[in-house]
């Protein structure tokens, strides 16, 4: 069933049934043969499509991100700006895709040789429910510039949202929702040529073992474990600040977030008085209202399952510096957690926690916190803090992840590519890279 619950009251917002999946085979059909029109058109055809997208996205921007803040749980002003960066994407690759997608003319000994990208037909997006408008968008918009059409398997907790979405969709634009059960999910990759995949890395596996089967082009944004790497001579200060940011905005929820920090020794005990600091001035509440700024966890089980690791690493010998109790009352809140002492008996030193609780951990040198931060399944991204960018950029060099950051907590820029390496997946995402992900770049020589 696909369900919206209001994250505080618990009430349902929204709900539907899944379709059967003759009724999904039947749309399918019928969005191939609106792809064939789509794809026809110029690119500055598409793109003006989406560009009234755009414009609708902004009338109801507002709308939209109460909506998002009620059933995702996020503070107000994080959902608007997931609203403000998506319609910011929708005209970023409006202007960028006319100029990348155009037939490149190559010097060969034939006549002409060119270079074009064409569509690869319908891509199949599964979609997790923390940003349901933003990773809808950053997948769908430069696969639509290309000329694809794009089929989006929403998260079930996020029903509402994407369909109020879909409503500001233009019927030219080859783009449906999916509302399939899991079992239907591989079907549907075996009915369309491509997968994008957002969310966990075991579902990840699964999905794209079925799309390499079926021999399906995939790309997937998984997981993270992002360290937060301080050195000595770092701005100890705006480090705190920005871990405590990274770290506990959205909830702990995103998978870019700083979750692991690693602080040289001799500057540690230093760095953990003003981290804690910063962690006691967070204000936990309704995130309707502005001084809030930790927001409850989208599901109880979720809540549960953040609960159940912080239980382990205490079991097995890690501190609760501050936090780690499940709080009483409505809604599902968990308070800002810190973690000390935390060693590989725990799982949060190798698993991602997807919730408010960061891992304070020490190094004994710079080189000790690099082998510190690649000690672990996942690789998405990376932030250091140090005085020395030339020692920065060294060590960046050293750290196996998809992105680093310096003297910046993690992020994405529209003009980036963004993904990861390790159990974060493969593939990218945004900048010309993420436009060339689902297109046959196909070769033409003429004699």
């Amino acid at each position: 069933m696909f369900r919206s619950i209001h994250v505080l009251s618990g009430e349902t917002l929204f709900e539907r049934a899944p379709q059967p999946y003759a009724d999904f085979a039947q749309d399918l059909a019928e969005l191939r043969r609106r792809q064939s029109r789509f794809a026809a058109l110029p690119v500055t055809g598409r793109t003006a499509l989406l560009l009234e997208l755009a414009d609708k996205l902004a009338q109801k921007r507002d709308v939209l991100a109460k909506m998002v803040c009620e059933e995702v749980g996020r503070c107000l002003r994080e959902c608007e700006a997931e609203l403000d960066k998506s319609v910011e994407l929708i005209r970023y690759y409006a202007h960028l895709s006319p100029e990348l997608l155009a037939h490149k003319t190559i010097a060969t000994q034939a006549s002409l040789s060119q270079v074009r990208f064409e569509p690869l037909g319908v891509v199949l997006a599964v979609m997790p429910w923390n940003y349901p408008v933003w990773q809808v968008l950053r997948f769908a918009v430069p696969a639509l510039c290309a000329g694809n059409a794009c089929v989006v398997k929403p998260a079930p907790s996020v029903a509402r949202v994407t369909e109020a979405l879909f409503d500001l969709v233009h019927e030219d634009l080859p783009m449906m929702a999916a509302w399939l059960a899991a079992d239907d999910v591989l079907h549907a990759i075996e009915g369309c040529d491509a997968l994008a995949f957002t969310g966990s890395t075991e579902t990840g596996r699964l999905l794209a073992g079925h799309a390499g089967r079926s021999l399906k082009k995939s790309v997937l944004e998984l997981g993270g474990s992002n360290p937060f790497i301080v050195l000595a001579d770092a701005d100890l200060a705006q480090a705190a600040k920005d871990a405590c940011y990274s770290r506990f905005r959205d909830a702990g929820q995103s998978c870019n977030a700083a979750k692991r920090i690693i602080v040289e020794e001799a500057v540690a005990d230093r760095f953990s008085e003003l981290f804690l600091a910063e962690c006691g001035r967070l204000q936990t509440g309704d995130p309707m209202r502005p001084e809030t700024t930790l927001a409850p966890l989208h599901r109880e089980d979720l809540r549960d399952k953040v609960h159940a690791q912080v239980v382990d690493a205490l079991v097995n010998g890690a501190r609760a510096l501050c936090g780690g109790k499940i709080p009483e009352g409505p809604g599902w809140f968990y308070p800002a957690t810190v973690l000390a002492d935390v060693n590989p008996a725990c799982r949060v030193y190798h698993e991602e926690v997807f919730g408010p609780v960061a891992v304070l951990m020490r190094a004994a040198d710079a080189e000790a916190a690099v082998a510190l931060a690649n000690d672990n399944p996942f690789g998405l991204g990376a932030a250091i803090y140090t005085a020395n960018e030339q020692a920065g950029w060294r060590y960046a060099e050293k750290l196996q992840t998809g992105a680093v950051f310096i003297n910046r907590h993690t992020s994405s820029d529209l003009r980036l590519p963004f993904g990861g390496v390790k159990a974060s997946g493969y593939g990218r995402e945004l900048s010309e890279f993420g436009l060339y992900e689902f297109v046959n770049v196909k070769s033409y020589w003429q004699k």
